[in-house]
């Protein structure tokens, strides 16, 4: 065999070897639900914390979370798929079901401002600018919705 054919042998085998990774690369990114996104907090309890509220009136902990089985809504003044979720989360909670919100890395007073313009569907409203709830909570960004039973414990994330 001579060395120009040797050397397309070796090229046409990186080649198919490359072609292969990258079928297996797509065929895994195309698997489920793009927009679902694992939580590894499921079945785990609500993280410990201490936060203000973002009227400012109150600090809350979890404790303040137990009792009720409630959706913990992270969001934010810069989130634009929140803007688009809010008129639900308002229907929500004027149906009864309890919301409590995670208003996650923004400026508080453009969160009293939001708020204060879309109607406010939170019994709690926590104040996380620095993030550090959300990062505990393994938030990948906004809008993100916790399910917390009773006990504290995420049940399912959306």
């Amino acid at each position: 065999m001579s060395v120009d054919s040797k050397r397309w042998v070796v090229v046409a085998l990186i080649a198919l070897v490359l072609g292969a990774f990258a079928a297996v690369v797509v065929i895994q990114l195309n698997k489920g639900d793009p927009s679902e996104l694992p939580s590894a907090m499921i079945d785990k309890p609500f993280p410990e914390f201490s936060l203000p509220s973002v009227q400012g009136d109150k600090t809350l902990t979890r404790a303040d979370l137990l009792g009720k089985p409630a959706l913990v809504n992270v969001w934010g003044t810069w989130c634009i798929s929140c803007r688009v979720e809010h008129p639900v989360l308002n229907k929500l909670a004027e149906k009864g079901v309890v919301i409590y919100g995670i208003n996650y890395k923004d400026v508080n007073a453009d969160a009293l401002k939001w708020l204060a313009e879309f109607h406010n569907p939170y019994q709690l409203d926590i104040r996380d600018e620095e993030g550090s709830l959300g990062l505990n909570l393994g938030v990948y960004g906004a809008p993100e919705t916790f399910f917390v039973d009773a006990k504290g414990i995420i049940r399912d994330k959306y």
